[in-house]
């Protein structure tokens, strides 16, 4: 077997045992490396294995040197502490024993305030920064150099600052040109509690339940506002306005509603006397804007809003004739009416009698004339059901029902608040008395699938309220236009079973969803929302569709929700993205 020489790594673990071992176990090492052919290390390798790894006599050295120094030390404090003590015994013979003690009796008045350290600052009463650079102080930074930092100089002359002056100066500059927004500036006002409406009849929300947007006004300073006719003028109602001319309509759009909502918006409502729009959607929120598209510096400013926490909102509506309620509802089994004088929110949770055909509140209509509200009820097989509710009181009053497939598809109420208009899916559709608690006629839509149904315009049969139109679009995207006053004759209601309508409009393939009519009459919008741009305007005396409006270039987007204003020259447009726009229409 060939000798092998040692490895440094071995050589240095036989200089270690050798420190450490008895000369009779060393000689037993030795005698085993001479065994399995390990040579000794020369002088060279002993030298570079003692710089490299050190020894034990130069580490025992070490070890000395420094106890020595520590006892040296040690014998100087004690020496000092010595002397200290002396010194201290010397200063107290002379110290009477009643100035030796004390007793602790009380906490002591000195003020609380003085206790509390308080930062300092040089910048205005701001507090001192967490942590300075001192080497801010030893720069020197050229802003007359610079063509990026001159902006920053007090005057033309002004050149070398320092650190801590440039970083002032830069702080100073990006806060004039980002102001701090509203909502991170302290308010001094109180904050304002969560109110708690009184029950009576029905069941009320505790505080967990709503949430009321603070950033404007609450609900009481909002029906405030809106009794204050110095604050928003009313809406004129005696004024006329001019004929409208088809086919070509002179309309605007002005600035939009200012706030995105976060979701689809589904319902939107003019206040009957003031200039207030209400919107809501499946974000459980009711916004109040004030329509003033000229107003400074936000237009069409947010007055307040309301968020009711686990109800997706899919219906909400001014209380005619005064607007003094708001009644909102989602796919639950209760709906909320907000008092606005009083800021009361109360919830309405059932339907005496009426438990297991009410099942859901997200589809109802409250009468002109402020007295009635009407819900639709549960689907069955052989048809569906409308119930009518007190709007004071929430109390059931009637029930209609319709029978046909699948139940019922819309209704509306007639101007004057004494029935309803209601169609089925299958196409039949029921004019209903409140009076005599029945249908006074029955006919047949020439549609396919009908999908909403509204009613309006003036000089209409007295005999079924007033109202001169009756209009229903359907699955199938056409829309039916009926003149009600050729269902009438000698003051006697008589409609064919299957009346033909006046003007039937095919512009859309797709089912509509919106129809509108303006309070005067004159007007006509209808819509889809599963296209994008979907939208057209009708001049109903003459039931002719304009033709230069909407546009391509019209932003629309798929429409949601539509609703005219009360002076009958603004328009009201939302979308399934959260925005709100309005068109002002001339002539």
């Amino acid at each position: 077997m060939p000798r092998q020489r040692p490895t440094k790594l071995a050589a240095s673990r036989q200089t270690e045992q050798s420190s450490v071992l008895e000369p009779e176990e060393q000689s037993d090492i030795d005698s085993d490396n001479e065994s399995l052919g390990i040579l000794e290390k020369d002088a060279e390798e002993e030298e570079l294995d003692r710089l490299v790894l050190g020894d034990g006599a130069g580490f025992k050295a070490q070890l000395g040197q420094q106890m020595d120094i520590d006892f040296d030390a040690a014998s100087v404090n004690e020496d000092s502490v010595a002397e200290g003590a002396s010194e201290r015994e010397d200063d107290l013979e002379n110290v009477d024993d009643a100035e030796l003690f004390f007793l602790d009796s009380a906490p002591s008045a000195l003020d609380s305030n003085l206790l509390v350290p308080r930062a300092s600052s040089d910048n205005g009463g701001v507090d001192a920064p967490a942590w300075e650079d001192s080497d801010d102080d030893r720069l020197a930074i050229s802003l007359a150099g610079d063509s990026r930092l001159r902006k920053l100089r007090v005057n033309e002359d002004e050149d070398i600052v320092n650190g801590r002056e440039y970083t002032k100066r830069l702080r100073r500059q990006f806060e004039r040109l980002n102001p701090v927004p509203e909502w991170a500036q302290p308010s001094s006002r109180p904050a304002k509690r969560r109110r708690r409406s009184s029950a009576g009849s029905v069941s009320s929300l505790s505080s967990n339940d709503m949430d009321i947007d603070e950033s404007d006004l609450s609900t009481l300073p909002l029906a405030r506002l809106l009794q204050n006719a110095g604050s928003l003028s009313r809406t004129p109602t005696s004024t006329k306005r001019p004929k409208l001319r088809p086919e070509v309509l002179d309309i605007q759009q002005t600035r939009s509603i200012p706030n995105v909502q976060p979701s689809s918006i589904t319902s939107l409502s003019f206040h009957p006397e003031y200039p207030v729009l209400l919107s809501s959607g499946p974000a459980s929120t009711l916004y109040l804007h004030h329509v003033a598209p000229t107003a400074h510096p936000t237009p069409n400013p947010l007055l307040t809003s309301v968020h009711i926490r686990s109800t997706p909102l899919h219906t909400s509506a001014f209380q005619f004739p005064h607007g003094d309620k708001i009644f909102f509802a989602g796919r639950r089994r209760y709906f909320h009416t907000w008092d606005l004088p009083s800021g009361a929110i109360q919830k309405v949770t059932r339907v005496y009698g009426q438990k297991e055909e009410q099942r859901s509140m997200e589809r109802f209509k409250l009468s002109p004339c402020g007295r009635y509200m009407a819900v639709i009820g549960s689907s069955k097989k052989g048809g569906g059901i409308v119930n009518i509710l007190d709007a004071n009181t929430t109390q059931w009053i009637a029930a209609l029902r319709m029978e046909g497939v699948n139940g019922v598809a819309d209704f509306a109420w007639w101007s004057d608040g004494e029935g309803l208009t209601v169609v089925g899916k299958g196409g039949e559709v029921g004019e209903w008395s409140l009076e005599s608690r029945s249908y006074v006629a029955r006919w047949i839509d020439d549609g396919f699938a009908p999908t909403v149904l509204t009613l309006g315009g003036p000089n209409g049969p007295r005999p079924l309220g007033g109202d001169r139109w009756v209009v229903i679009g359907s699955q199938s995207g056409i829309v039916n236009i009926y003149d009600r006053r050729n269902f009438v004759r000698n003051n006697e209601i008589s409609i064919p079973e299957r009346p033909l309508p006046k003007r039937a409009f095919d512009q859309f393939t797709k089912p509509t969803s919106n129809l509108e009519i303006s309070p005067d009459g004159q007007l006509l919008a209808f819509s889809s929302k599963w296209k994008k741009d979907a939208l057209r305007l009708v001049h109903l005396p003459s039931c002719t569709v304009y033709r230069n409006w909407p546009t391509d270039k019209t932003p629309l987007g798929k429409i949601t929700a539509l609703a005219f204003g009360r002076q009958d020259n603004v328009l009201a447009v939302a979308n399934e993205a959260g925005k709100i726009r309005l068109w002002e229409i001339r002539s």
